[in-house]
């Protein structure tokens, strides 16, 4: 399956990005098929290809979270954003149950505090 993702380049600290679309199992530093653009997130400046970006698209190449975000940011396709912000299923869980405990835990902390002062 081919994949349109970014490819880490630039110098320690400031990365910058190229754009390529390369097979989904293979390492974004090595082989790809072709570069279809550069970004730089410092200065959210992109230089895309976009009728080869289309081109790829349209012969099954799937973007990734954050190139679906650039290329709807930059006009090149349309819909939706997606969101890419990975959370784990432990927080996730605990943020849920953390919610609906949160009433019920300055309640039982009052309690003793009081007793104390007595």
């Amino acid at each position: 399956m081919l994949a349109i993702r970014l490819s880490r380049v630039g110098k320690k600290k400031y990365a910058t990005f190229k754009v390529i679309v390369s097979e989904k199992t293979k390492d974004t530093v090595g082989d790809y098929l072709e570069l279809l653009g550069n970004y730089n997130p410092h200065t959210n400046e992109a230089s895309l290809k976009a009728d080869r970006i289309r081109y790829w698209i349209s012969k099954g190449a799937q973007p990734s979270g954050s190139i679906h975000n650039l290329l709807i940011q930059h006009k090149v396709i349309e819909g939706k954003k997606i969101k890419v912000a990975n959370i784990k299923k432990k927080e996730q869980e605990g943020a849920a149950a953390g919610s609906a405990e949160a009433p019920a835990k300055p309640a039982a902390t009052e309690a003793p505090a009081s007793a104390g002062k007595k």
